[in-house]
């Protein structure tokens, strides 16, 4: 019994110096996190271009002696860090694409970068955050490497390109990752991910087991009714009066039909196009827009009915209407085993009263594909400023998105723990 007591101390005592030694990393990587997150955030590329992102990215894993991979999914770029011992593969990704949005402000390195987007010149900006979490996991990376010797097990780094969506008619994000074996050669056995947050206090974190975040699906209907002049109408079928009356139809399935004490549900017509003069009922008009869920049971239930009652609508006014809805994003599930294992890891990092329980999100994320495959755990880290009100704070996709790089440090710390702890667990 002395001697199994005096193991667990042991063990106890070599954990404890494990810990303090990856705080002392990351306390000097710190400088370096906020360097990378500038330079990113003053260079952003959009969705499946980002070229010179990815460039920097590889050069840094390659420092680090890592097998690397570049290209995957056009342009991710993926690091393979073996450990000094044998043990699961553990995966953690970010996402490296910004938006075609033009930054105001007076950062010193305030983004200038200009792109086409859609036929039109934008500003390109990290309006979401993913220039911190490129430096974050290039971060965690370089402290991961400095104890490369006592890792029990594999580490796959996943800089994935066009989390944003990519280009029409192109393919690329986490889907295509998947179809190209990211997963794979080493088989992953679970995959973290994290997302700055621009409304969260900057050293608190927040997460939620099951679906945290809904899977999203893109529509598009076309109403057929019969051209005619403005003051005749009669003389037509109104495809913008049916419009509008399946928009009414679209919010009647949400607001009627939807348990909505189960889970959020969310129909959204984004775009209305159709007609060329203000006297001229035109013949077709189009609704473009998306569908949010959060359970895969309600989510086909809601296709089933806007597909009725779409054509139903039209059909009762005299007009008919094609609807297409695609499969998307699906929904961004938190293993519930796996949160709870890991939950010590996150409390390890940022205090068990800096830990909150979030709701579900009716935002997306392709993350959503790699949990498709393996268990998977996603949260949120604050980049909020705590002198500003939450109200004040400008949201993600807006050009005065603001992060405080004094939430990067966290970050990286909870990728750390993450990737050891479960070693750890594994083990067990």
């Amino acid at each position: 019994m002395k001697k199994i007591v005096l193991l667990i101390l042991l063990i106890g005592v070599g954990l404890q110096a494990q810990s303090s030694k990856t705080e002392q990393l990351i306390d000097d990587i710190e400088p370096k996190v906020i360097e990378w997150r500038r330079y990113f955030h003053e260079h952003p590329e959009l969705s499946n271009r980002e070229f010179e992102t990815a460039k920097k990215i590889a050069a840094h894993l390659e420092s680090l002696g890592m097998e690397v991979q570049t290209g995957v999914a056009h342009t991710g770029v993926v690091g393979i860090l073996k450990g000094g011992k044998p043990g699961p593969v553990i995966a953690l990704r970010a996402d490296i694409d910004g938006l075609p949005v033009t930054e105001r402000g007076s950062l010193p390195f305030v983004s200038k970068a200009k792109s086409m987007y859609n036929g039109l010149e934008t500003g390109v900006m990290h309006a979401c955050g993913h220039d911190t979490h490129i430096a974050m996991m290039m971060g965690a990376a370089e402290v991961l490497s400095k104890v490369k010797k006592d890792l029990k097990g594999t580490v796959k780094f996943i800089f994935q390109p066009a989390e944003e969506g990519v280009p029409t008619g192109e393919e690329g994000g986490a889907e295509m990752m998947v179809k190209e074996g990211v997963l794979k050669n080493p088989d992953v056995d679970v995959i973290f991910g994290l997302h700055i947050n621009a409304q969260t206090d900057i050293g608190k974190i927040k997460y939620k087991p099951l679906g945290t975040m809904a899977a999203a699906q893109r529509f598009v209907i076309k109403i057929h009714g019969k051209q005619a002049h403005g003051s005749r109408p009669w003389e037509g079928i109104d495809p913008v009066f049916i419009a509008a009356q399946v928009i009414i139809g679209l919010n009647s399935i949400i607001s009627r039909d939807t348990e909505l004490t189960k889970d959020a549900a969310v129909i959204s017509v984004g775009l209305i196009r159709g007609g060329v003069r203000n006297n001229i009922i035109p013949e077709e008009v189009e609704l473009i827009g998306t569908i949010r869920t959060l359970d895969y049971e309600m989510q086909k239930k809601l296709n089933e009915m806007m597909l009725f009652r779409v054509k139903a609508i039209a059909e009762s006014y005299g007009a008919t209407a094609d609807i297409t809805i695609d499969k998307g994003y699906p929904i961004t599930y938190n293993d519930p085993d796996l949160t709870a294992k890991m939950l010590p890891s996150l409390e390890r990092s940022a205090g068990k009263e800096n830990i909150i329980l979030r709701n579900a999100s009716t935002g997306a994320e392709d993350f959503s594909f790699f949990q498709k495959e393996v268990p998977g755990f996603y949260y949120f880290v604050g980049g909020k400023p705590l002198d500003v009100k939450v109200e004040d704070a400008a949201s993600h996709h807006t050009p005065d998105f603001y992060i405080d790089e004094g939430g990067l440090k966290l970050g990286v710390t909870s990728m750390v723990n993450l990737t050891l702890d479960y070693m750890e667990v594994k083990r067990k």
